[in-house]
């Protein structure tokens, strides 16, 4: 059986970076399509839905922030995963982006081996969680059951708060995602459950407790989020 060859949309106005992205994808195996400007970006991935797009947050004209907005409110392109290509000293930049939907980052400079590790990271994950929403999760010896609303670990039942388990249950679908704040109170907020980015905090400290010495498999992201370390 031949396997569809994946296609990855990158979006840079600088050409050196076009064409490091183009050989070191497409060495890979990957077919690759090549724009310069937010504008050309959104027409791309609408006429072709690439199976992940690198995008440069610094564009000309139509910035690489207002491309993300738009591939994710277009129904044709929501799903469609986004790895960001940020500037040092962009931090607000990069926790809006995810906010807006983006899947993950890395700065220029860049290495392309690593790049490429990250694309391939994206799809892997993209294509194990789906359809998997309410499947239990057994990661380093911790097992989750959403089903049940039970966590084990290490062989132990411990017990956990609603929105501890709802943040445990969202980090660790998607080890080594960053998720900001504002995606983990969009994610546990529901009926009767007030969460804010300050409470976030809070639960993370409790839950990383509650866990014992598996809590440092939670992370912080200085300046970003949380996440469940790979």
């Amino acid at each position: 059986m031949v396997l569809k060859q994946q296609t990855i949309l990158v979006v840079d106005d600088e050409e050196d970076i076009l064409e490091l992205l183009e050989y070191n994808l497409t060495k890979d195996g990957f077919r690759v399509v090549r724009v310069s400007s937010g504008e050309a970006a959104l027409d791309a991935a609408r006429e072709g839905k690439p199976d992940l797009v690198v995008l440069d947050l610094m564009l000309p004209g139509l910035s690489g922030l207002e491309v993300c907005k738009g591939l994710k409110k277009d129904s044709l392109t929501a799903g469609v995963p986004i790895i960001m290509l940020t500037a040092k000293g962009e931090e607000a930049d990069v926790v809006l982006g995810l906010e807006l939907g983006a899947d993950d980052y890395i700065t220029k400079p860049f290495s392309p081996r690593v790049l490429v590790a990250r694309v391939r990271a994206v799809l892997r994950r993209q294509k194990d969680v789906a359809g998997r929403e309410d499947e239990p999760i057994s990661i380093r010896e911790i097992e989750i059951h959403p089903g049940r609303h039970e966590v084990n670990v290490a062989g132990k039942s411990v017990q956990l708060t609603y929105t501890e388990f709802r943040i445990l249950y969202l980090l660790a679908r998607r080890p080594g995602w960053v998720f900001t704040r504002y995606q983990i109170v969009e994610a546990v907020r529901g009926e009767n459950y007030a969460v804010t980015d300050r409470a976030v905090d809070v639960q993370i400290v409790g839950l990383r407790k509650k866990l014992g010495g598996f809590g440092k498999y939670i992370e912080t992201v200085r300046g970003v989020g949380y996440r469940f370390k790979e």
